[in-house]
């Protein structure tokens, strides 16, 4: 089952992929895309990394998301992504004009074959007032364009605004 979860900064949408990983049952392994270029950053992940459960697995991939996915998703196994656009963000900073589409076109064609639980995570970027800057325009539509065509094809899609899940595609639970 491969399930989209969307939210802003702080929205709850980490810890409810996080939730939602430890109750099914499954080994899980948890698939990082972030790269801690500053102090800050190295502390958001290290906040991430003492909430999760010692037994998850961990595997760090910030640019080659689709080889790690099928390398780790087995049909007894949730594998957590977080997040999409941290992942996103890493490809813009080394796109040399195509590096971006190879990886993101890869995803888009084999997400949907992986066996087990898949547990995507991303932020909505498409909310707010348009960016000034060409590079920021271009990571919210490239943000938009990945999770309109990941919500095609995922079975749920929910939205978290302040801890709450709100169910966009698929059963509740």
């Amino acid at each position: 089952m491969l399930e989209l979860i969307l939210g802003g900064a702080r929205s709850g949408k980490s810890r409810l992929a996080e939730r939602l990983a430890d109750e099914s049952g499954l080994a899980v392994t948890y698939l990082a895309t972030a790269q801690a270029g500053d102090d800050e950053m190295a502390a958001r992940i290290a906040h991430h990394r003492a909430r999760r459960p010692a037994d998850w697995a961990l595997v760090e991939e910030p640019l080659h998301l689709m080889q790690a996915l099928r390398e780790h998703a087995r049909d007894d196994r949730c594998v957590l992504v977080d997040c999409l656009t941290l992942w996103l963000t890493n490809l813009l900073w080394i796109d040399e004009g195509t590096h971006l589409e190879r990886e993101r076109d890869a995803l888009l064609e084999g997400i949907a074959a992986l066996p087990g639980r898949i547990l995507l995570v991303s932020n909505e970027t498409g909310l707010g007032v348009v960016p000034l800057g060409e590079l920021t325009r271009r990571y919210v539509d490239e943000a938009g364009w990945l999770h309109q065509a990941l919500a095609e094809r995922a079975q749920r899609v929910t939205f978290c605004v302040a801890g709450l899940p709100m169910i966009l595609k698929g059963e509740t639970r």
